[in-house]
């Protein structure tokens, strides 16, 4: 259970509301602990006059879990009615209102309804801020043991085979990690599909249940996880793929002599110059003398 005096206490003054002013505020939610939900959720709970949610049950086993009680008017906010319902948001935003949105897990706006209001009240001149939360795009990420310097979210690829196909076919000389979320009746389709697009050896991480009693990561290359997967995979899934690997680039004999050459001209000694470019490109230093000597020769010839 969340100390909610605590919460509002440690609230930092960005996150609070000033008379008059209007403030949406946009808050992660756990992805599947309870336990995960950061204090400031419940303070935000306790205090808004709007509570904006996905599903209206989600939340209220939510906020039982937490053991608060939502003082302000809870209202569904959901695909289906996110762009007959944020007009209403705005104008009570636009009243003063203190604007609560939440979605089932994880951060509103990711994959989740949001960034249809956060536009629109940016748009009206509305202060924004966040609840910062748990996220199984990071999550995934961190777990997948591939490269995270540097990674791009996919979202959910698209349903229809041939589109999905065109979509992933787009992304195959990706060099960043992708993360992409999947249902359960499609991933074996999915992963198949990324294994034609990307190569059946891409490796890959298939992540379930994250933070759940039955959490599972599952890693391999992309044609045995579409292999493990056709058994049957239950629960929240998000997919990570390793990116493209660049292709060994070809040097000729005529262009390593030129990057020496350029590394002679800003003043190093053509020794260190050999030796500097054999080891940039991974290249026996002898591979590289010879292309200068070439080089050199060609030179003389043509005098």
């Amino acid at each position: 259970m969340v100390d909610v005096k605590q919460a509002q206490t440690e609230a930092p003054e960005a996150a609070k509301l000033t008379p008059g002013e209007g403030l949406l505020v946009l808050a992660g939610t756990p992805i599947g602990d309870p336990g995960d939900a950061p204090a400031r959720l419940a303070e935000q709970l306790c205090t808004a006059d709007v509570v904006a949610a996905e599903d209206t049950r989600r939340l209220r086993r939510l906020t039982q879990e937490l053991g608060v009680e939502p003082s302000g008017r809870v209202l569904s906010y959901f695909e289906g009615n996110e762009a007959g319902r944020t007009p209403e948001l705005v104008a009570r935003l636009l009243e003063g209102a203190h604007v609560l949105l939440v979605t089932d897990a994880g951060m509103p706006s990711v994959s989740d309804p949001g960034y249809r209001l956060v536009a629109a009240a940016v748009q009206a001149g509305i202060r924004v801020t966040a609840v910062p939360g748990p996220s199984a795009v990071l999550t995934a990420l961190a777990l997948s043991g591939l490269p995270v310097d540097r990674f791009c979210f996919e979202g959910f690829p698209p349903r229809k085979a041939g589109e999905r196909a065109r979509a992933l076919a787009a992304l195959a000389a990706e060099p960043r990690t992708m993360v992409f979320f999947e249902a359960t009746h499609r991933i074996t389709e999915t992963l198949t599909a990324m294994a034609e697009a990307f190569g059946a050896d891409r490796p890959a991480a298939v992540c379930r249940e994250l933070t759940k009693t039955y959490e599972e990561v599952k890693r391999g290359p992309l044609a045995q996880l579409a292999q493990w997967s056709a058994d049957g995979v239950r629960g929240e899934i998000t997919v990570v793929v390793s990116g493209a690997t660049p292709a060994p680039q070809e040097h000729t004999a005529q262009s390593l002599a030129d990057l020496v050459a350029v590394r002679e001209a800003a003043g190093e000694h053509r020794k260190s110059a050999i030796a500097s470019v054999a080891a940039e490109l991974g290249l026996p230093k002898r591979e590289v003398f010879d292309a200068v000597v070439a080089g050199k020769g060609a030179e003389r010839s043509s005098e």
